[in-house]
């Protein structure tokens, strides 16, 4: 265990809780004896990777629409990639798992490694509070949403926002031009100024949406790198 610790930068006080995240339950039903599975530890760790996340995005991407920031997220704590980050880890390496799941690949599935890393974060959780939990997420989400800014997500506002800072005199400013459609499916659309000059239009589900599509737009018409 002290291997794994190592991997995770934290030593923990409560050693059972490591032990318990680190416990398939093919393991469990195994070898019984009062052993638990580490399936509780993954429903709460599962909420706490859920509001760590969204709290980083919410404060540091705070031009981006909810829409889009629902699908950032969801990228971010789907099976595909924990698993990488269990992998990371050699988190396979560490499970105590029954036998029958150990001969059949279980160390390398996907679901189970998935898990482990939520029960895993739940036990740092437990042992040190969310500061301890919100530093083992961000070390692995950062470079991941970095990594998916470069390839899929755009904040377009903010690429607009800084080639026009380069200029001091000039400025850009949203405008809202119109809303259409019932309230439950709302299309709005935005004009972008370069000082009083129109250089995007946008339309999007809510005004922010609609922003970013302008600023897009905008910076598609500028030529600059999308």
């Amino acid at each position: 265990m002290e291997v794994l610790e190592q991997k995770l930068n934290y030593k923990f006080n409560n050693k059972k809780l490591l032990q318990n995240a680190l416990t398939h339950s093919s393991y469990a039903n195994e070898v019984r004896n009062g052993i638990t599975s580490n399936e509780r530890l993954e429903f709460l760790g599962d909420s706490v990777l859920s509001i760590i996340v969204a709290e980083y995005l919410f404060l540091h991407y705070k031009n981006i629409p909810e829409g889009e920031l629902t699908k950032l997220r969801a990228s971010l704590v789907c099976e595909k990639t924990l698993c990488k980050f269990s992998r990371e880890l050699e988190l396979g390496k560490f499970l105590k798992l029954g036998k029958g799941e150990d001969k059949g690949g279980g160390r390398e599935r996907d679901s189970i490694l998935a898990d482990a890393f939520e029960a895993l974060l739940a036990a740092m959780y437990l042992d040190g509070g969310m500061e301890v939990a919100t530093k083992h997420v961000l070390r692995f989400v950062v470079p991941e949403i970095e990594d998916k800014n470069q390839h899929t997500f755009k904040d377009y506002k903010t690429a607009l926002q800084e080639i026009i800072q380069r200029n001091p005199e000039e400025y850009v400013t949203y405008v809202l031009k119109g809303e259409s459609g019932p309230d439950h499916d709302k299309v709005f659309e935005v004009e972008v100024h370069l000082n009083s000059n129109v250089i995007g239009r946008g339309k999007g589900k809510n005004k922010k949406q609609a922003e970013q599509m302008a600023a897009k737009q905008a910076l598609e018409l500028m030529g600059a790198p999308i």
